[in-house]
């Protein structure tokens, strides 16, 4: 039986446990470059002994950040700056990953804390782009430009960029964001496209951008290095059978394509879903589309608990366990969560001079 502690190895990477620290949006960069801030946060959440560490949504282009405080990847600055976050998650014992992407017409947003809706068309705001002029509506109302041919082009563009840019600044984990509304979910998904050409209709075309930027990405990225995307495979929205459906149907032509992992998650196309939210809801989602796709999974969403992760891994319904908001609250969660299932000695989960101090000194 399969456990949450047990190493996995996907393609030429291992990773010393099935705990993965997902991308988490910090939304406190300027121009898309990281600060302090990320490089304490990411190797902090490194020493707490989780297996990889994907570094939060990072923009391929200027228009693609969700917020103007959002990381980016489209220029060699940036990439520069990422290299000793890399070495420091890598010196943890983790593998250090990345997530890229676009954000599509969900851009242009002001962060959380200070609205979370679309900025005002003043300087700080851009025009944001999707497959057809329509806006998500409720709190992000701005109409995004429809994408011309060329359009699409460069963002394909875009991600091979960053990809190359990830490469050259160490890391050895990729991840597609093609999820959560942005701009590759939105081709997808109907609510968002209702384009009359070979990218809007059939499910053959609705795929196409996101096959056509996998198969672009792959042809630059490592073949020994884990090519992932995170994909909203359910909106919720009452055509769930159908949706999930032609999901399982582009997962196994992303595995076709090279992919190497699927992150299942949640379409967020429309802001009329009805999310059954509970723990653990989307692992019997996840586990349907590892059997009939053949693609490894992880998956997120109300995986906090040591007894819940442990039970999901062991039941081969997820292969990762996407441990977020916990693992902001507790950085040392694998400790903790070995110590709730009973490990002999958790404490090798720690850093050694933290280690040091909770094994000689422990109390009962």
């Amino acid at each position: 039986m399969t456990a949450l502690f047990d190493s996995y190895t996907l393609k030429g990477v291992t990773l010393r446990n099935r705990i993965a620290v997902p991308p988490m949006c910090q939304y406190s960069a300027e121009d898309g470059l990281l600060n302090d801030w990320h490089r304490v946060h990411l190797a902090g959440l490194a020493r707490g002994g989780s297996g990889v560490v994907i570094v939060e949504a990072t923009a391929v282009a200027p228009e693609g950040r969700i917020t103007p405080g959002c990381l980016g990847l489209w220029n060699d600055a940036q990439a520069q700056a990422f290299a000793p976050v890399v070495a420091a998650i890598k010196a943890a014992g983790a593998v250090p990953g990345i997530q890229i992407a676009h954000a599509g017409r969900k851009a242009s947003a002001n962060r959380p804390w200070e609205g979370d809706d679309h900025i005002a068309d003043d300087a700080r705001g851009w025009q944001t782009l999707a497959p057809s002029a329509i806006p998500f509506g409720a709190n992000l109302p701005k109409v995004p430009k429809a994408m011309t041919l060329d359009d699409i082009a460069r963002v394909r563009q875009d991600f091979v960029a960053a990809a190359k840019r990830a490469l050259d600044a160490g890391f050895e984990w990729l991840e597609l964001h093609f999820a959560h509304g942005y701009l590759a979910q939105s081709f997808f998904s109907t609510h968002s496209n209702q384009r009359d050409d070979a990218y809007g209709g059939s499910l053959e075309n609705r795929s196409r951008f996101l096959l056509e930027t996998l198969a672009a990405v792959r042809e630059v990225w490592p073949e020994h290095l884990p090519l992932t995307a995170r994909f909203g495979v359910i909106e919720y929205d009452g055509r769930d059978e159908q949706t999930l459906a032609e999901s399982i149907e582009l997962a196994q032509n992303f595995k076709r394509g090279g992919l190497d992992m699927l992150s299942v998650s949640i379409g967020f196309s429309t802001p009329n879903a009805a999310i059954p939210w509970a723990p653990a809801f989307l692992a019997p989602v996840a586990e349907r589309v590892r059997r009939e796709s053949g693609l490894p999974v992880s998956s997120a969403w109300g995986i906090d608990t040591p007894a819940l992760a442990q039970q999901v891994v062991a039941a081969e319904q997820l292969d990762l366990v996407m441990v977020g908001r916990a693992q902001l609250a507790d950085p040392h969660w694998p400790y903790y969560a070995a110590k709730k299932l009973g490990l002999e000695r958790p404490s090798w989960t720690l850093p050694a001079p933290y280690a040091h101090w909770l094994e000689r000194y422990a109390v009962g």
